[in-house]
């Protein structure tokens, strides 16, 4: 993963088509040493390919995977019971705000 943050940041700010050495020296400058065999694994998948396709191809298949979430939310709704339905989104809502303080843990993106 921090291979192809790497990888991304170095297209953002220009470089079309960034090389290994390239993105070593990124991970280098946060004290990240790179893993040779799955730096060349990323360029060579990578190799010749628009990046911003990839992810708009990604995300359409991502879209396509069904998530419970949904089917519940049809099911309280169909039930005639929407208030019931707002008050269980309320305490979901607490709940992950609670998860998503703890995921960070100490540790940084790039760790």
């Amino acid at each position: 993963m921090r291979h192809l943050a790497a990888y991304l940041l170095l297209q953002i700010g220009g470089n079309a088509s960034p090389s290994a050495a390239d993105i070593k020296k990124v991970l280098g400058a946060v004290g990240i040493e790179a893993d040779d065999e799955r730096l060349e694994k990323l360029i060579a998948e990578l190799e010749g390919k628009d990046v911003n396709a990839l992810i708009a191809e990604g995300s359409a298949k991502l879209a396509s995977v069904p998530s419970g979430g949904a089917v519940a939310a049809s099911g309280a709704a169909a039930g005639g019971a929407p208030a019931a339905a707002a008050e269980e989104k309320k305490e979901e809502e607490k709940k992950e705000e609670k998860e998503e303080s703890d995921d960070d843990m100490g540790f940084g993106l790039f760790d």
